[in-house]
């Protein structure tokens, strides 16, 4: 009883902090990835077809590897051992995703189909180790405590953590635009790869405060030596709430990712705003997200409450992504105000999701790695399809013609920013309203978060 109590008691700041910088290598890459790489293939030659391509790649190695992580997780526990192994990948990857094309040195042509093909492997490798890191360290949360309120308190400090990854990329990027004016290709290649290593380090060096700090969840094994019995892929699918959680989650990635990955490009090329403003809005973006994300943290959740906050974080970006639709560019200046709508509206969005998944897990710890795997399976095939087929309409040299001072320049990237994560908003309001959250313990709830 004495180890039953124990683990449902609230955590303490420092384990919930030493767990929500775990994550940091992994999203601060995974910024670069969405905010950059599109940006960063189309400066250097490659069509917005190819580029979309090579992202695409790694999208799709990206779920399968969450699918296989997940399984062996599941079988086999050891969250750290494969927190370690993933994020070990990602360092040694992610900069030859920026870098040159090894195989076209290699083969010796820089054709297009060669450098979409060379880009697309080190996509995948880093998406592989990118999806190990990713599963081992969200189905942590369910093992480190049994209370509920906890669990959100973890998720929430994750979260926050992925605001001060993303905040940490754009003050880079923001320093090295300002500071490497590029002339040639080569010289692009040297500003992304130099971001990239600085993202790389820092990083690192919250993966080893990580390590160090986190102990083993000894709950994936039960307590007083009870074994848990390994949860079979059937008994989810006869759930409901799984489809729900599931696609509310796919909802809301599409919503952060698409709108991250195409913000570059239309504050650049529809707003006609200067090459600093595509670290400057993101970053006042998760700046708002990061203050949320530490707000959220002092609130006593109930499933009533997270269904609310994810409401409302649904309605702002409805507000902001028909705004978005019909800003014209001499009003560019309404973009900062924007964003920080859009930056409220993530947080709520992503904190009140990522904590659903953990109601739908409850008990269930040997089955938790397989939800999470499964839901980001889903996620990256999603998120990866849709920017593909967005890309291969985008045209940036036909953006400025038929313009309107009410609705400003129609685009591609305007209708995926504004209009597509509006619509997603929309229908995750409609599946909210249907779902039925509820805590197998409500006194646990009214708890402080942070003991």
């Amino acid at each position: 009883m004495g180890d039953d109590e124990s683990c449902t008691k609230p955590l303490g700041r420092w384990p919930v902090f030493y767990y929500g910088v775990g994550h940091m290598l992994n999203d601060i890459t995974s910024a670069c990835w969405f905010t950059y790489l599109l940006v960063f293939l189309t400066d250097i030659g490659l069509t917005p077809r190819d580029a979309a391509a090579v992202m695409l790649s790694g999208q799709i190695a990206d779920a399968f590897g969450t699918i296989f992580s997940g399984e062996l997780i599941d079988r086999f526990g050891h969250f750290k051992i494969w927190h370690a192994a993933g994020s070990l990948l990602v360092a040694i990857s992610f900069s030859s995703v920026f870098g040159g094309c090894l195989l076209c040195k290699v083969v010796g042509t820089n054709s297009p189909i060669t450098q979409t093909i060379g880009y697309s492997i080190f996509a995948a490798i880093f998406n592989i180790g990118w999806a190990a890191c990713q599963v081992s360290h969200m189905s942590m949360v369910n093992c480190i405590t049994l209370n509920p309120t906890s669990r959100v308190v973890l998720t929430s400090c994750r979260n926050a953590f992925t605001m001060v990854a993303n905040l940490s990329l754009y003050a880079v990027a923001l320093v090295v635009f300002n500071i490497s004016k590029p002339r040639s290709s080569v010289d692009i290649k040297n500003q992304y790869r130099w971001i990239a290593y600085l993202s790389i380090f820092i990083g690192c060096c919250f993966v080893g405060i990580f390590l160090l700090g986190t102990k083993e969840p000894r709950l994936k094994h039960g307590i007083q030596g009870k074994v848990r019995l390994r949860v079979a892929w059937a008994y989810w699918f006869k759930k409901v709430l799984y489809y729900q959680v599931a696609l509310l989650y796919v909802l809301t990635r599409l919503v952060t990712n698409v709108s991250q990955a195409l913000l570059a490009f239309f504050v650049i090329n529809d707003l006609q705003m200067a090459q600093s403003s595509k670290a400057l809005i993101p970053a006042i973006i998760y700046i708002c997200s990061f203050v949320v994300s530490i707000m959220l943290q002092e609130i006593k959740w109930t499933g009533k409450r997270l269904k609310v906050y994810f409401t409302v974080g649904s309605i702002l970006w409805i507000v902001s992504g028909s705004a978005i639709l019909i800003l014209p560019s001499r009003m560019h200046a309404l973009m900062y105000l924007l964003s920080t709508t859009i930056g409220v509206a993530n947080a709520l969005m992503m904190v009140t999701c990522i904590s659903m998944q953990s109601i739908l897990v409850g008990e269930d710890l040997n089955g938790c790695a397989f939800v999470y795997g499964s839901l980001s399976f889903l996620d990256k095939v999603s998120c990866g399809l849709a920017l593909y087929v967005l890309e291969s309409y985008q045209n940036p040299s036909a953006i400025l013609h038929s313009c309107n001072l009410l609705l400003g320049c129609p685009s591609i990237t305007r209708y995926g920013l504004g209009l597509f994560p509006a619509c997603c908003s929309l229908l995750a309001v409609i599946v909210t309203c249907t779902m039925n959250l509820y805590t197998t313990k409500p006194k646990a709830l009214t708890e402080p978060l942070l003991a």
